[in-house]
């Protein structure tokens, strides 16, 4: 087998799992709230802890995977993933739980950081854009399955049941990966780290995060918000002020000169926003609002994922031949549509329309993912390519996060709170009143509405990555030589 395809098959299954265990629990969090006697704010974490320790460390391993080697850090990204897993399925109580996602949450960041840099470095130019589009439709699709596997498992097991199934792939994963991937990159000689940024990013970062969180739980939350969300501004200010002046920054800021990465990287971080956020409103829709269980909620949404996983190889190796740009606007364009038209739907519309809407949704999601991120990853120098596959994982986690976030301030802005966390926290549909489901209802139609904006607004970063001048071209190599 050429190296090529070992490449590509290692990582796919190590950012499938990754992608698999970020939504896993969403369907089934209020059975895994009722479990652990969990509150909303922990079951919250219970989500967030993995991924918000993913997205802290994702830099500093993309600098470390440039030093270093991108094979040794995802081979032990991936035992670390396989271990956080073992220990999460034990957890006693929503404390342990929320601590050993974060441990899955660290491992996850080290096959996530460097799953595109390998299938990169691999890949022939011809062939980058199907290559990387598959390995990070790989990522979505195992999100996407995470929806409906999670109701099948707790249809017929316990809660614990999905993490179990990580252990023997992670094994597995782990095992091949040391045994079969070869480290082919062109390594940074300048092995000096900037652990101060690291710091600075991490404040930034964790005070991001938290504020968005916390402005989540309700009114009586948002004095913390208004001390945390500034502190991210200063300290998101400290750390670009630092960045510019250390000979060795964490995060090289004269990538964002090229044009297909800025462009990119802001484009993913809209759609994905959009993209995470009407999984989980779609899932609540069929099981709070039409009485549905997990199970059938999850296999409810499949009609999204088989045209998302049809269009997506496509759309990349069409990109190959034709180029990326008509490919990402129409996608945006598409998936934009699908959500407006989502915004329209009564409590009593037919499924029939709603798979048409899915399908043009998932075909526009498609469309966009791979051409995108082939114009970023060919627009790095090989010395950057650790740094730019984290920076592309950064983006893509802070639209997950905020995804979650956002759609629950944008439902308490046209419903209560209390009838929010209610809805939420039910596992009986049939303990919400007839009055709080419509509001709830409304709510979810004005955040489908919201969401449809936050993704037609990726159509300007996309279209800033068309037309660059000749002179950009050098750009990539300059950044490559300079130091």
């Amino acid at each position: 087998m050429e190296y090529k395809w070992i490449a590509l098959t290692v990582t796919v299954i190590g950012i499938f799992m990754v992608g698999l265990d970020s939504r896993i629990l969403i369907i089934g969090l209020p059975q895994v709230a009722k479990a652990l006697h969990a509150d909303p704010e922990q079951a919250i974490w219970i989500t967030q802890s993995y991924v918000l320790t993913n997205t802290l460390m994702l830099l500093l391993i993309g600098r470390l995977s440039d030093i270093f080697g991108r094979i040794r850090i995802y081979s032990y990204g991936f035992a670390i993933f396989t271990i956080g897993s073992a220990l999460t399925s034990l957890g006693m109580n929503s404390t342990e739980v929320i601590i050993f996602r974060a441990v899955q949450g660290f491992g996850a960041s080290l096959v996530f950081a460097n799953s595109i840099a390998i299938v990169t470095d691999a890949s022939p130019r011809e062939q980058l854009g199907l290559f990387v589009g598959i390995n990070q439709i790989s990522f979505r699709a195992g999100a996407l399955l995470g929806l409906t596997l999670s109701g099948l498992i707790l249809s017929f097991f316990d809660w614990r049941a999905l993490f179990y199934i990580n252990i023997p792939v992670g094994i597995f994963g782990t095992l091949w990966a040391r045994k079969r991937l070869l480290e082919v990159a062109d390594l940074d000689v300048n092995r000096r780290i900037d652990w101060v940024g690291f710091v600075l990013f991490t404040v930034f970062m964790m005070s991001f995060m938290l504020g968005l969180t916390f402005s989540a739980y309700g009114l009586g939350s948002l004095n913390l918000v208004y001390v945390l969300l500034p502190v991210s501004v200063v300290f998101l200010l400290f750390f670009i002020v630092w960045q510019r002046r250390v000979a060795y920054p964490l995060l090289d800021l004269k990538l964002f000169r090229i044009r297909e990465i800025t462009g990119g990287v802001v484009a993913v971080l809209l759609n994905v926003i959009a993209w995470g956020a009407f999984l989980l409103l779609l899932s609540l829709q069929f099981q709070l609002v039409l009485g549905e269980s997990p199970l059938q909620a999850g296999l409810r949404i499949i009609p999204f994922e088989i045209a998302f996983l049809i269009v997506g190889p496509l759309s990349g190796r069409l990109s190959d031949k034709y180029g990326y740009a008509r490919f990402t606007l129409l996608g945006l364009v598409l998936g934009s549509a699908a959500l407006f038209l989502f915004y329209t739907v009564g409590e009593n519309v037919s499924y029939t329309i709603l798979t048409v809407y899915m399908v043009l949704l998932g075909v526009g999601t498609g469309l966009f993912l791979a051409p995108n991120l082939r114009s970023v990853m060919g627009a790095l120098p090989s010395q950057r390519r650790g740094i730019g596959s984290a920076l592309v994982s950064l983006f893509l986690n802070i639209g997950l996060t905020l995804s979650l976030n956002l759609a629950i301030l944008f439902m308490s802005l046209t419903a209560p709170y209390d009838i929010i966390t209610k809805a939420i926290s039910a596992l009986n549909p049939a303990s919400l009143s007839v009055a709080d489901k419509a509001i709830f209802f409304s709510s979810l139609k004005n955040t489908y509405f919201a969401l449809g904006v936050i993704n037609a607004l990726a159509l300007i970063p996309s279209a800033l990555q068309i037309g660059r001048k000749r002179g950009q071209k050098k750009v990539g190599k300059v950044i490559a030589l300079e130091e």
